[in-house]
């Protein structure tokens, strides 16, 4: 069964400092979308990353293999530019197929530590 949108928004987006567990990766703040494609091939995605105070940044090239879930960490981007920490931005994803996605942040700085995660914002 296909299901999901072909673009996604997230419109808040925020990479918190680490905090105190930065070495252990799993306890460490970050943020992540969890790519969901029920097709019967692969899905590839481009995201673009849009902020307050810059241009936007873009493309992130994502494949999601058929059939399959991809949890993507933003703080493991790279190409075509890290995402810097204790910044603002959104993000929008642009699929060839329809895909669904939820966005998750673990905020674990002293004081904080909190979970969050909602679905993304399905645009067509």
């Amino acid at each position: 069964m296909t299901m999901g949108k072909l673009r996604w928004a997230i419109p808040e987006g925020f990479l918190p400092d680490k905090g105190p567990h930065a070495d252990d990766r799993e306890l460490a703040s970050h943020e992540a979308a969890c790519i969901l494609n029920t097709n019967d091939r692969d899905a590839r995605l481009v995201l673009t990353l849009y902020f307050s105070d810059r241009e936007p940044v873009a493309p992130y090239h994502i494949t999601v293999p058929a059939r399959r879930a991809l949890p993507l960490r933003f703080d493991d981007l790279r190409d075509p530019e890290p995402i810097p920490r204790t910044t603002d931005y959104a993000s929008l994803f642009e699929s060839a197929l329809p895909v669904v996605i939820q966005h998750t942040r673990l905020d674990a700085r002293p004081g904080q530590r909190a979970l969050i995660t909602t679905l993304a914002h399905g645009c067509d």
